[in-house]
Formats: C-alpha cells, structure tokens, sequence
C-alpha cells in the first residue's frame, strides 16, 4: 500500500520539510490578515492534549479510508475563504437560517469533525474551538497524506453566522481563468505565489463528472493532453447522458491519496482536471512557480506549509469575538 510505503521514510522527510517550512513562515511570508492574533501552542495550559487529541482521531480516520486527508483539507480552505475561518462552513441549518453555507456546496467530512470535537470535548470542556479543529485537522492531514509537518498556530474563535449566499461570493471557481483565480486570492490577502502553492492540494481527493465534462464536451478543451481526456472521457460521460455526480480521483497519473508535488507535473502535462488548474500556466510568473514546485518536491512541502498557515489567518476571530462552540455544527444559541 502506497501509505504504508511512505511512511518508513517519514521521519526524515518531515524533520527536512517542517525545517524547511518553518524558514520559509519565519522569514519570507508576510501576516495574512489577522495572523498575527494567532499563536503556536495556544492551548498549552487550557488544553494541553488538544492538538494530540486531534491527531489521534484524525489518523486512524484517514488510514481507515485515504480521502478523507483531502476532504478536512478542502473543507478548511473553503472554511477560510467565505468568512474567515471561524468553522462557518459547519454549521446546519436551523428554522432562523435555513441555508447556511454547507447548504450551497456538497463537501465531505462533516461528521468527522464533529466526532473530533466531541473527542476534544470530552478532555477539556468549552476550550477549543471548532475552527482551530478545523485548522489542526487539515494540518493533520499532511502529515498522513503528505508526509511532511508543520505547526499551526491557533486561537481561532468560531463564528455565529454562515450564509449559502456567501459561498458563491466567495469561493473561487474550477472553471475561473487565472486572473479570476488571482483576484479571489488577492480578496483574501493572498497572493498569486499562495493561489499556485495552494492548488497542489488537487494532487489528491475526489472532484465529480459534472466539474470536468465542460472541458470533455462537446470538444476536448486544448490545453488538456488528449490521451488523458480520451482515458477520461470513459469515466465521465456526456452531460446529457447523465453521470455528473459519479467521483472521480483528482489525481489520475498516480497515487490519487498522496499530497505531493505530482500535480505541477501533472498541470505542465496537460493532465488536471479544472480549467482552474491548467490556467496557472498561461501566464509567465505563475508557470514559472509551477515549473519550481514540480522540480522541487521538499520547496513545495515547505512553502505548502507556510502557505496553509498564512491562509488559516485569514479574517479569523480572536480574544472575544464569536465563540467556542460545545458542537460543531450549531452555534450555542441555535435556534
């Protein structure tokens, strides 16, 4: 099994890369908005067992069944991206809001934060927040998925209010061009370098038929190589006939349950799924960034790493703003 490989060369991947990672957040990446509220170690005296409380649920989840890295990873950056992350994407709808946010997106891994919570909940009551779950989750996740680790900071409060209707304010779409993309990074005081860092989550996970037929049908997109979309066309059928929900491996060059750097080869190949991936090379500077990570897998653990942290401060709640949720998926006043 893939993972299991990976993991005898963990130990030294992860002390190269969480060096390498935190030279690069040290030095070379500025505060996202609100990051420099945040703090390492946040809950070393109101909950010392948090982050290994996390970890401990969180494992066995992904060995149990690979996706899931990908799935708390997606769920935090869609987290971070409508209102900040303050856990707003969890929330369910209640008879005052009936369409919250998780209402206008489907994303997986809903009930597997709230059985981390309730983990966290039963060592220390009311200290942790579900957004800084969230964050540790997804951090988490790069190290069974990825192989490589890193600190998150916390101190993240969770927010009262969430609303469908953000979503597609917000959320950057897989069919946005680059400048699109950019500009929706550059809302959330990120830069074009974090939009490409990022988007090396696709290396791993699960998309569906309906967000890839668009470049398949009526004609092959053609910037997409044409043995990939000819293997991908079997998968995915026409939109008339059906199928758009089925899922599909983001990644289908290699191991499609491994964050690595696999997917800026796949991007120079013509092998991505999105017009939102293979647009990140139609301009100089960010096919230059894609070339980079692709020929420097470590440089992209690290600069993945600082890129994840510089994004969980975006907008984020702290001190006495919002709350500490006793659940996941209700505010403490839902009604």
């Amino acid at each position: 099994m893939a993972m299991a490989t990976a993991a005898c060369r963990r130990p030294a991947v992860m002390l190269m890369a969480f060096a390498m990672a935190a030279a690069v957040m040290m030095s070379t990446v500025p505060p996202a908005s609100g990051t420099t509220t945040l703090q390492y170690d946040f809950y070393s005296s109101s909950c010392p067992k948090a982050e290994d409380t996390v970890r401990n649920v969180v494992e066995p989840m992904i060995f149990n069944d690979p996706t899931m890295g990908a799935a708390f990873i997606r769920l935090f950056f869609h987290d971070c991206f409508v209102r900040g992350c303050d856990a707003s994407i969890l929330l369910d709808p209640t008879s005052s809001n009936t369409q919250p946010e998780k209402t206008a997106i489907p994303l997986r891994g809903y009930d597997a934060v709230n059985k981390i919570k309730a983990a966290v909940e039963a060592v220390c009551p009311g200290k942790v927040s579900c957004a800084d779950i969230l964050a540790f989750a997804a951090r988490d996740s790069a190290v069974v998925n990825g192989n490589f680790a890193f600190a998150m900071p916390s101190g993240r409060r969770d927010g009262t209010a969430s609303s469908a209707s953000d979503v597609a304010r917000f959320i950057p779409s897989p069919a946005f061009h680059l400048q699109d993309l950019v500009d929706s990074f550059a809302a959330k005081g990120l830069t074009a370098d974090d939009l490409v860092i990022l988007s090396g989550a696709h290396s791993f996970g699960l998309t569906h038929c309906a967000f890839v037929t668009g470049r398949l049908y009526p004609t092959v997109d053609p910037t997409m190589n044409a043995t990939f979309a000819a293997a991908l066309k079997k998968l995915c059928p026409p939109p008339a006939s059906g199928g758009g929900g089925r899922a599909v491996s983001n990644n289908q060059v290699t191991d499609p349950n491994v964050l690595s750097n696999q997917y800026f080869k796949n991007v120079a190949a013509g092998e991505v799924m999105f017009t939102s991936d293979q647009t990140l090379t139609s301009r100089d500077d960010t096919k230059a960034m894609v070339d980079d990570n692709a020929a420097n897998p470590v440089a992209w653990m690290a600069r993945f790493a600082a890129a994840m942290v510089k994004m969980g401060g975006v907008e984020v709640l702290t001190g006495n703003a919002g709350e500490v949720r006793k659940v996941c998926f209700a505010t403490n006043t839902a009604s």
